[in-house]
């Protein structure tokens, strides 16, 4: 059996303190919390020791990989993104690569004439514009045929959005497929729209008003949230930030989940971890430990991330912290820390 420990890990609930892990292909599994010898030496029982917290790649949970250059993304610091908006076909060469691990939704659904429909960032190929039951049918099926892991849907309503049977519809179809939904609501209403209709993630934090201490309670019941907080001025923020800050703090507050999330793509975003963001999550009350189950949501397996030294929950440079992770295949890390 092949083995390796690390002076602390990370196993999605928290931190486990020295953690001893056998090497299974590309997974890691926890095997002891107590390996370390008490002198501390660099190899505990013949293995090779990570002197570092080690924890699972770090995700960045929307992004649109047509916008950027993704080659950067695992020098940043990032293992993981999930694309929620992109030419399927595009995509699903990303995923199929090795420059980072991709999980996407393919292109957005949208009603005739909906968001995103006519912005210039959008690839016709990107959007598949839907009136129908039948025609959201196909779309959903052409998305999970290309690999999709979530279905994107949108509802703007600066633009035209489906009526709630139309959106009702859109979600069972997803989810009788197997696939979550991740709604982008904009505008008065559609957050709670999205979510009433069955949406398992909000692709962003609500910005478009304040969401009612009733509703939010609500919303934690059945949904993710998605941070993307950073998009709201880029380190300068507007009124849609201090909006959606005030939402996820109530919103996390209460119980609600939240994965950290950047939009990437949207704006002069770092391709990479970004410290802004997680400075964000910071500012809406997450916990330490909160933070890192929103950017390390996965298993340690494929990818992953090291810190070099001991855990620092300490919130005011939580995100300093987490910004010096660097990421590693699985495969590789014997070899990396020998």
């Amino acid at each position: 059996m092949r083995l390796i420990s690390a002076l602390d890990s990370w196993d999605g609930r928290g931190f486990t303190g020295p953690a001893l892990f056998a090497i299974d292909g590309e997974r890691l599994t926890l095997v002891d919390t107590e390996p370390t010898d008490d002198d501390g030496a660099a190899h505990v029982g013949g293995t090779v020791h990570i002197n570092g917290t080690l924890l699972p790649g770090f995700t960045d949970s929307h992004v649109h990989l047509g916008l950027v250059d993704p080659t950067g993304l695992v020098p940043g610091g990032i293992a993981r993104v999930v694309d929620l908006g992109s030419d399927p076909r595009l995509v699903a060469r990303w995923a199929a690569s090795d420059v980072v691990d991709v999980e996407f939704a393919g292109a957005f659904l949208t009603a005739a004439g909906g968001y995103p429909v006519g912005r210039d960032w959008a690839a016709a190929e990107s959007i598949r514009e839907v009136m129908s039951a039948r025609e959201s049918a196909a779309a959903v099926d052409e998305m999970a045929v290309a690999g999709a892991s979530v279905i994107k849907v949108a509802v703007n309503s600066s633009g035209p959005v489906w009526d709630d049977r139309m959106l009702a519809t859109v979600v069972r179809q997803a989810h009788d497929a197997g696939l979550p939904i991740v709604a982008h609501a904009e505008g008065p209403g559609q957050a709670m729209r999205a979510i009433r209709a069955g949406a398992d993630r909000l692709a962003h934090t609500p910005f478009s008003e304040l969401i009612s201490d009733d509703d939010v309670s609500e919303a934690t019941e059945t949904c993710t949230w998605i941070s993307t907080l950073d998009i709201h001025g880029w380190g300068n923020p507007t009124a849609e930030y201090a909006i959606a800050l005030d939402n996820l703090s109530r919103f996390a507050a209460a119980g609600g989940p939240v994965l950290y999330g950047t939009d990437l793509g949207n704006g002069p975003l770092p391709v990479g971890i970004n410290t802004r963001e997680l400075d964000a999550l910071v500012a809406a009350g997450l916990s330490a430990d909160a933070v890192v189950a929103a950017i390390a949501p996965g298993p340690l397996q494929g990818r992953v991330s090291v810190i070099r030294g001991p855990v620092n929950r300490d919130r005011t440079v939580l995100a300093d912290w987490l910004s010096t992770a660097t990421v590693h295949s699985v495969r590789d890390l014997e070899e990396t820390f020998a």
